[in-house]
């Protein structure tokens, strides 16, 4: 396999790292695309010595993950600490030059995002005086002993002072739905002394604070998935609800200004996308910044502390940032940066306390990611890691943003991955559709599943059909209550575009897609009989009214409510639209996978559609493997998956 160039090059000349050999007329192995990221989040020392960094390796055929402590001088690991199966940090801070915060997770499954288990952890530089500071084993982990106390909460960073003082802010979120507060406390990152700054009489709320660290804001959604914001005032000590100027804005802060005098917010005012404004904190005049008609402003730039964004974007399409201050010096170095790395985007992620070094990434359709490190002063960026040294971005697919115009009228987007070296015309292809499905999107970004798809001959589409993030409240609430009916019909009708354009042969199309994705692949094949040749569900949902008799569903009032305004509570109707109660109308080749151990979507769910399936006499193809989860997590079961989809694909519509 061809490798990137680790290089240094002074800013004048910095170049694009390259192939250093003839790309390979081999396939890319499966493994390539199925094996985690060996490097992920980074994040910058305040003094600029030293990197953390989340690294995977492999042990026993499964992801191990570190906490891995780098000295930049010499790029050699001081420590790296060794995580629980199954565990991660989902996020890490330096709160002083020599200690590091680090929050947990639980991996899931290789199809869901980790979540957090609101524990944190501290090491110094060295790995020396670890702690335990906040979690359910406090007692047993922390070196408090007996005088430790077990935390029935979830404990997460919310902010850390511009100056780092080995201090940091933590809220809490208690287990029990009885009570109804979120707290927010000071904690010392050595002795895991807290002392408790604010509170607010919501549950499950966050916190923005100030540069002088007053918590000022509040934010969260009551068990009727309602966004609330609220604002703390210092004469009355007390917050208070900010009223909404329409019945629909959604105002949403996220920053303040440098003196505190103004705070950035996202806003929409009638559901219309996302824009960015500025809002004075004593007259409430707001200006704004930027906007765009096409989608939400989502993708910031932040200078170095106290972080304003200098630069935003939209996910639509392939990111193109807005800047705001053209002699702004973050901004001069972005725009040079972005010069030197045509076709990929560079985002800038932290800086050391003098702003003289910066770790920044690029991406793009086609690399996963590469991270350097920056220095100012000397005009240099080194290049560190390859976020995933087996793709090489030189054989990877292009991914090309699309529009159409849906039966209803909309236009809607998404994007066509197309395999490398063959024409444009008359392929075979497959729908891949992304999982939620409200609030989520597929993104220009490297998709594993499409590349994969890509090199073995396939083009691959993915439609951003309604519901989906990315272009205000209005067309995210556009799904709800459209499961298996108009998102079903967005997506056939993302195919039915494709085969009109030239680029898919009618008679070689199948759908595959995983968590939601796999409900749609079934409930796709039904409601258009003769589209499509076959259909994949990877670790799906399809048994509706089963939903609302999972142990989530049940026990939390606000998961409760958001499936009934997403699917409506009326057993017929949910029958009506669960593809394990219509086998009998599926009549193209099933293969479905599933994982036993699945928490997301429980394997009950996929043995129901297999039940139903073989009742109705339909051969399919059957994949359910123990001690997996929502996705798997051991790389031969990846691997096991993706060759029987490969050889599924070939049989059915493949060459």
């Amino acid at each position: 396999m061809c490798r990137r160039i680790r290089f240094v090059a002074t800013i004048a000349a910095l170049l694009l790292s390259g192939a250093i050999c003839a790309a390979d007329i081999k396939p890319v192995a499966i493994a390539d695309f199925v094996r985690s990221s060996e490097f992920g989040t980074a994040r910058l020392s305040p003094d600029g010595k030293h990197i953390a960094m989340h690294v995977t390796i492999k042990k026993d055929d499964r992801d191990l993950h570190l906490m891995t402590i780098y000295d930049l001088a010499t790029l050699k690991p001081l420590t790296s600490i060794g995580m629980p199966i199954n565990q991660l940090p989902a996020d890490f801070h330096w709160v002083s030059n020599e200690r590091l915060v680090v929050e947990m997770a639980r991996d899931l499954g290789w199809r869901e995002v980790p979540t957090q288990t609101g524990e944190l952890l501290a090491t110094n530089v060295d790995g020396s005086k670890q702690e335990y500071l906040y979690g359910y084993e406090m007692f047993l982990r922390s070196s408090k002993g007996s005088s430790g106390r077990d935390d029935y909460g979830f404990g997460y960073v919310e902010r850390l002072p511009d100056k780092r003082n080995g201090t940091f802010y933590m809220r809490e979120v208690k287990w029990s739905e009885t009570t109804n507060r979120t707290f927010l406390y000071e904690m010392n990152a050595t002795t895991a002394a807290r002392k408790l700054v604010a509170e607010v009489a919501m549950p499950r709320f966050d916190f923005l604070m100030q540069n002088d660290n007053q918590a000022r804001f509040a934010f969260g959604t009551d068990e009727e998935n309602r966004y609330i914001l609220k604002r703390y005032d210092n004469q009355k000590d007390e917050w208070t609800d900010v009223v909404r100027k329409t019945e629909k804005e959604l105002f949403s802060p996220f920053a303040f200004s440098a003196d505190n005098k103004h705070v950035f917010a996202t806003l929409s005012r009638v559901g219309e996308p996302r824009a960015l404004v500025r809002e004075s904190m004593t007259s409430g005049e707001r200006k704004t910044l930027a906007s765009d008609p096409a989608g939400d402003i989502a993708m910031f730039q932040f200078g170095p502390r106290p972080s304003v964004p200098f630069a935003v974007g939209t996910r639509i399409g392939i990111p193109k940032l807005q800047y705001f201050d053209d002699d702004n010096a973050e901004t001069k170095l972005h725009k040079l940066l972005s010069s030197k790395f045509p076709g990929q985007y560079v985002r800038f992620g932290t800086f050391s306390d003098d702003a003289t070094k910066l770790l920044f990434s690029v991406a793009s359709d086609r690399n996963p990611g590469d991270i350097y490190l920056m220095d100012r002063n000397t005009g240099k960026a080194e290049h560190l890691f390859a976020v995933s040294p087996r793709i090489d971005p030189d054989r990877m697919a292009e991914r090309r943003p699309i529009e159409f115009k849906a039966r209803t009228g909309t236009v809607l987007r998404g994007y066509l991955t197309l395999p490398p070296g063959r024409s444009e015309k008359k392929l075979p292809l497959v729908l891949l559709p992304h999982g939620g499905p409200i609030g989520i999107s597929d993104t220009w970004f490297f998709d594993a599943d499409a590349q994969f798809l890509a090199s073995r001959g396939y083009a691959v589409l993915q439609v951003n059909y309604r519901g989906s993030s990315g272009r205000g409240p209005d067309f995210r609430d556009t799904g709800f209550g459209q499961y298996g009916t108009g998102i079903q019909e967005d997506l056939i009708d993302g195919v039915r575009w494709a085969i009109a354009e030239g680029t898919a042969d009618a008679d070689r199309i199948c759908i595959f897609g995983a968590s939601f994705g796999g409900y749609a692949a079934m409930m796709s094949v039904i409601r258009a009989p003769g589209l499509f040749k076959c259909a994949v569900g990877f670790a799906g949902v399809y048994d509706l009214p089963m939903i609302f008799t999972e142990d989530s569903t049940r026990r939390h009032k606000n998961v409760y409510n958001f499936f009934k305004r997403a699917l409506g509570e009326n057993r017929a109707d949910l029958e009506s639209i669960s593809p394990a109660r219509l086998a009998e109308k599926i009549n193209v080749p099933v293969f479905l996978a599933h994982g036993e151990k699945d928490e997301i979507a429980p394997p009950e769910q996929a043995e129901a559609m297999h039940a139903a399936l073989n009742k109705a006499g339909k051969v399919h193809e059957w994949m359910m493997v123990p001690k997996e989860g929502h996705g798997f997590h051991v790389e031969k079961n990846r691997i096991a998956f993706y060759e029987k989809l490969e050889a599924f694909l070939a049989r059915h519509i493949g060459q």
